[in-house]
């Protein structure tokens, strides 16, 4: 197999050395930036695997890099694990709304970081193996029409822009109308069970949702002390 390319983004020296050490010493290959310009020039030149990105860097800060790559179909696929050392629940959301695939807090353990590396990586491999009638079935409901292969969502015949966690949400729950999920199955689904954040990040994943849809956002119904459903 060959080895993967992770892309460390990260502004102080001492992380990123420690970081690319137990990167290399697992065989991956490595490049690294300092500054959120050199992240962004790294990850169209050199296609990595893997973004490890920092939340606060100079200049283009992580959030902006994150929304960048996310944004552009070249470099979408490209699996991002944001540090930082904010591990305030409002940062969590932020990571997840703006697309990131998983989110560590300093100080670190390089094991877990190792280990949520090996698991997103699967993940992506995972999801590039399925076949392409499934990745591209297109869900018609009601009066939204939600095109996986596009990424695209129609409400009444009219284009609504979401973030990739949100259309994960939405695609999750529409294709199952009637059933009810817990919020920690809809974190598993949309993100990896790897992935550590509360039950509120996905209410506020739910709110921001709703209100992009508009009125065809009642049909996701609050299930009370157990989740969410789409109505059938």
């Amino acid at each position: 197999m060959a080895k993967h390319t992770v892309l460390i983004v990260e502004d102080e020296r001492d992380i990123q050395e420690l970081v690319q050490y137990n990167l290399q010493k697992e065989g991956y290959r490595v490049v690294t930036a300092s500054t959120g310009e050199d992240g962004l020039k790294l990850a169209r030149e050199k296609s990595p695997n893997l973004l490890i990105l920092d939340l606060m860097l100079p200049g283009i800060d992580g959030r902006e890099v994150c929304r960048k790559l996310k944004q552009d179909p070249e470099t979408s696929k490209i699996g991002i694990i944001m540090l930082t050392a904010k591990g305030e629940e409002s940062d969590i959301v932020v990571g997840l709304e703006i697309g990131a695939d998983d989110y560590l807090t300093k100080p670190f353990s390089p094991k877990v970081l190792l280990a949520r590396i090996r698991a997103l990586l699967r993940r992506l491999e995972d999801k590039a193996e399925m076949p392409v009638q499934q990745v591209a079935e297109v869900v018609e409901i009601h009066d939204i029409v939600i095109h996986p292969g596009r990424r695209e969502v129609l409400v009444q015949g009219l284009p609504v822009e979401l973030t990739a966690t949100e259309f994960g949400l939405l695609q999750y729950l529409a294709r199952r109308p009637g059933w009810v999920f817990t919020r920690q199955q809809i974190l598993n689904a949309v993100r990896g069970d790897e992935v550590i954040v509360t039950d509120r990040a996905v209410d506020v994943q739910v709110v921001g949702l709703r209100k992009k849809l508009g009125e065809a956002g009642d049909y996701i119904e609050t299930v009370r002390g157990v989740g969410y459903r789409f109505r059938e």
